[in-house]
């Protein structure tokens, strides 16, 4: 499957898709608390399909406004609650937990209720006739930037809204996204400087002191932590919005300004790393990863390593390898990379991390701390395979 995002332009008519949202999460707040009210009057899980029964009664009797929503939309909203309810039984997540009406941002279409064309997609709203007495159909066409052509046959439309109040329009296709490189040859490993985190952020007040990625080769790619150099913009924003009365019209734009900001501050991120993992790709026949404990890694150094984002760009590079053909390879958390000479195997059992250049006691090799775990982990790679 392949996904391919655009922004609706600013019209007047996008107020129709946030009040779209918003009936759609009036379904999505009931069958939460529907659930557990029968949890409390002991009554079995409902399914899907008891929900769906459910939902045509409650269009006869309490509910008729919901006649107007996209049915289509209501099953995957029912859906999507059935399966986190079926992942919670199963012990793969915790307890479904009721969105708040801010925070519901998205409607799906499978088959039925849009027709796309060009660079509009129409959505048909059902509306009640006080004249007639019936229902009717309403079409509202919708604009977007169609910056890029989509491939394949479309499987599901999603509709968005972001945090800044921007509407987007998500097409998800059966298209295989594939384009395969030419053999370099080429393998690498790569060593995180997270592991070493605590050490280097008390050597500098400034930021890191080591690289981002130090690659087998020898080469140390710097981060450019968008996150920590903009601390002094949001420190301003955040003031000025805790001047603000919370519910006014400049609390609200003052909202919105500040995740702007944050915007701003994800899109230089995620581009530094999708630019690094092409980068790599071209580059690399084979990439190789040690994994990490990132949640553990969050408790104890928190705003440092979500400026990182080290797992979106494992993701992206995920990704990238599976389009251009690529082999990506992660060697176990537990794996011995620091502490073994690259060179004898000799595991130096009084390193530290203060100890970022070291000699081997046994063949006398002097190591970058940062390149012999690069190498280990590319052999520790090669050896799985």
């Amino acid at each position: 499957m392949k996904a391919y995002k655009y922004p609706l332009y600013d019209q007047s008519n996008t107020i129709r898709i946030g009040n779209l949202l918003d009936d759609m999460w009036q379904v999505h707040d009931y069958f939460h608390r529907w659930q557990d009210q029968r949890y409390k009057d002991g009554l079995p899980y409902a399914n899907y399909h008891a929900m769906s029964a459910h939902v045509k009664e409650l269009k006869k009797t309490t509910h008729p406004h919901w006649k107007s929503l996209p049915s289509q939309a209501i099953q995957e909203e029912l859906i999507r609650i059935d399966e986190a309810y079926v992942r919670f039984f199963k012990k793969l997540g915790g307890k479904p937990k009721r969105k708040p009406r801010h925070k519901f941002k998205s409607i799906t279409f499978t088959q039925a209720g849009y027709a796309l064309e060009a660079n509009r997609i129409t959505i048909t709203f059902r509306e009640w006739n006080d004249k007639k007495q019936i229902w009717s159909f309403k079409r509202i066409p919708f604009t977007f930037h169609k910056h890029r052509e989509f491939h394949g046959t479309i499987a599901r439309i999603t509709l968005k809204r972001d945090n800044c109040g921007g509407y987007w329009i998500c097409i998800v296709t059966d298209h295989t996204d594939t384009k395969e490189l030419s053999a370099t040859g080429q393998r690498v490993g790569a060593d995180n400087v997270i592991q070493g985190m605590d050490l280097v952020y008390s050597q500098t007040k400034s930021g890191m002191k080591d690289a981002y990625l130090t690659l087998s080769t020898g080469e140390k790619i710097q981060h450019p932590h968008p996150l920590r150099h903009s601390l002094k913009e949001l420190r301003k924003l955040n003031k000025a919005l805790s001047r603000k009365v919370k519910g006014s019209n400049g609390w609200y734009r003052a909202v919105r300004q500040l995740a702007r900001f944050y915007r701003k501050v994800s899109n230089q991120r995620k581009d530094f790393h999708w630019q690094l993992a092409s980068k790599l790709c071209k580059r690399f026949d084979t990439i190789v990863l040690e994994t990490l404990n990132l949640g553990g890694m969050k408790r104890l150094w928190g705003r440092k390593v979500s400026d990182l984002a080290f797992y979106q760009f494992v993701e992206i590079l995920k990704y990238k390898c599976q389009k251009h053909k690529r082999q990506f390879l992660q060697v176990g958390q537990w794996t011995a990379t620091t502490k073994p000479c690259s060179d004898c195997g000799f595991h130096n059992e009084t390193l530290t991390l203060n100890d970022r250049q070291w000699r081997c006691p046994d063949c006398g090799s002097h190591h970058d701390r940062d390149i012999n775990a690069a190498i280990n982990i590319l052999r520790a790679g090669i050896a799985t395979l």
